[in-house]
């Protein structure tokens, strides 16, 4: 077979066609993208920059953002007004990685139950517009060099504990004020409902859901009720074109439900030894999935022969599926890819050699 470009061998695993070897892929921007090429070759690694078909708008509500510091920390304090009133988040920056990565949340806006009607207000208010330009742009920009990870928002209730409540207190809420719980995520689902008719009449080959699953974060049952039927209902809409879903976290608990549901794309997943599902259990559990991995985060830590036999290890799980991508798309040990992404190409070309 003919040396593919990195753009036609993602989209090979996306629509199941053979390639000439695994895609190695990094989310735009997780690490300089001129300093990697000077590293290990355009060739060598793809382009997968998050992009939306979509925007919104919310004509009677505003954010004001503010920077602040605390404690020797830089970070952003963020207040939603609404017609109903107003919330308030505070997240500071990680030293170690800078304002690059995204700074964690110290603060939520939704504290108590009563702080839910004026996050309704909010999405009662808000509106979805197209925005198929920005796709375009993104395809133009990238060449061959990758492909767009089109996105539309979080489920729900991954929404709620990821972007407005603490996860602690999202259990309390559902638990002594599950009225008012609900009817939000309802709210909510109406929006993400207007970006899937967006999403499905664009020319994306795929659709993410950027839903960071865990089991312990969602549990079985709040997984089978609150986000598979919204996988299920854009996989409706895509006329074959794949459902992915970013599953960074422990899957085992969740293995028989993502196995009933229309997902055919696994973004991020993690690979032992950060967490419990290999390569090998994905595509021997689901044998219509996509499994796009993160290279897992600590091992990038690991000595330079280490780091290869890992890649070694993951690609002869799978690396003869036509189903595997191998990702940097979860934060890396900052200057750690200097060591490990060599490693991680050039056990990806010694693999294919073996073809």
């Amino acid at each position: 077979m003919k040396r593919m470009t990195m753009r036609e061998r993602m989209l090979a695993v996306v629509e199941g066609r053979p390639h000439d070897r695994v895609p190695f892929v990094m989310y735009q921007g997780m690490e300089p993208t001129e300093e990697v090429y000077a590293l290990i070759g355009r060739q060598s690694i793809g382009l997968l920059p998050w992009v939306g078909v979509h925007r919104t708008e919310s004509p009677n509500c505003r954010f004001e953002t503010k920077k602040i510091a605390r404690r020797g920390l830089r970070g952003i304090r963020t207040t939603l007004h609404t017609p109903e009133g107003r919330l308030t988040q505070e997240r500071f920056y990680t030293p170690a990685f800078g304002e690059t990565a995204s700074p964690a949340t110290h603060k939520q806006f939704v504290k108590e139950p009563k702080d839910y009607r004026i996050l309704q207000a909010y999405f009662r208010d808000v509106r979805v517009h197209p925005d198929h330009e920005a796709l375009d742009k993104v395809l133009a920009d990238l060449g061959d060099a990758g492909i767009p990870h089109v996105a539309v928002g979080r489920t729900p209730y991954q929404a709620l504990w990821v972007e407005w409540v603490l996860l602690e207190d999202l259990a309390y809420h559902l638990a002594d004020a599950p009225g008012v719980v609900e009817e939000t995520m309802a709210l909510m689902g109406d929006v993400l409902r207007q970006q899937f008719r967006v999403a499905a009449a664009s020319a994306a080959p795929y659709v993410c859901f950027p839903d960071n699953i865990t089991a312990p974060a969602i549990g079985v049952r709040y997984f089978q009720k609150y986000a598979v039927p919204y996988y299920n209902e854009l996989a409706a809409m895509l006329d074959g074109r794949p459902v992915y879903v970013h599953m960074d976290g422990d899957l085992k608990p969740l293995w028989p439900a993502i196995g009933r549901s229309a997902v055919r794309g696994l973004d991020s997943m993690s690979p032992p030894p950060d967490n419990d599902t290999s390569v090998a259990d994905a595509l021997g559990l689901w044998p219509a999935m996509r499994v796009a991995i993160n290279f897992p985060s600590s091992v990038h830590l690991r000595p330079a022969k280490e780091v290869y036999a890992t890649a070694r290890e993951i690609l002869e799980q799978g690396g003869h599926s036509g189903r595997l991508q191998i990702q940097i798309s979860e934060n890396l040990p900052p200057g750690a890819w200097r060591k490990s992404l060599p490693e991680i190409a050039r056990a990806i070309e010694d693999f294919a050699a073996t073809k």
